[in-house]
C-alpha cells in the first residue's frame, strides 16, 4: 500500500503572467494521467485568457476567494468560494477575477497532459512567435482578438497584455 501523500500549499512551481497565476499541484504522472490539478491566483479584474477552447480536456473551476466569472458559449456565470464551474471541452469559454479583491481558484483538468501547456506557456513568455505551434500541440483554439471585446464589456484588465508591458 503506497504512503499517504499531502501536498503544502507552497508545493509545485508556480508562474504568473501578470495578474494570472499558474502553480502546479498534482501533475497528471501522479494521477495515472487521469487528472491534473493547477492552481490559478487571479488579481482584481484580471482576465484570464482570451476565448478559447480545449478539444481534449474538461476544466473544472473550484472557487477558493473571490468571485470568479465565466463566460461558457454565450452564458455568464458568477461563482462565490465554494462554488464549482465545469468547463467541458469544446465549448468556448474564458474566465476572469469578478471582483475587487484577489480570487483564487483549483482547476481540475480531465484527462491530465493540459498542465505542461501552461509549462510550455511560461517557458516561451513573452515570446508569442512559437504559439501556433503550441496550439496545435494541445488542441486548443484561441481567439485572441477577442481580449479587447471581453476587457471593455466586463471592466477588466488582460492578464498577458499586462505582463508584455
Amino acid at each position: 500500500m503506497a504512503a499517504p501523500i499531502t501536498i503544502p500549499h507552497s508545493a509545485g512551481d508556480s508562474f504568473a503572467i501578470g495578474g494570472f497565476g499558474i502553480h502546479w499541484k498534482i501533475d497528471g504522472a501522479a494521477s495515472d494521467k487521469r487528472f491534473s490539478v493547477v492552481h490559478h491566483p487571479l488579481a482584481p479584474h484580471a482576465l484570464a485568457a482570451p476565448l478559447h477552447r480545449h478539444h481534449r480536456e474538461d476544466e473544472y473551476s473550484y472557487v477558493l476567494t473571490g468571485r470568479l466569472a465565466a463566460l461558457l458559449g454565450d452564458d455568464v456565470v458568477t461563482a462565490e468560494p465554494g462554488t464549482w464551474v465545469f468547463k467541458p471541452r469544446n465549448q468556448w469559454h474564458t474566465f476572469w477575477n469578478a471582483g475587487d479583491e484577489p480570487c483564487e481558484i483549483i482547476e481540475l483538468i480531465s484527462p491530465a497532459g493540459f498542465e505542461n501547456y501552461f509549462r510550455e506557456l511560461a517557458a516561451l513568455w513573452p515570446d508569442q512567435t512559437k504559439m501556433p505551434g503550441l496550439l496545435r500541440k494541445y488542441e486548443l483554439d484561441m481567439d485572441p482578438g477577442s481580449v479587447t471585446e471581453l476587457c471593455a464589456r466586463y471592466g477588466l484588465v488582460s492578464a498577458r497584455r499586462e505582463a508584455a508591458t
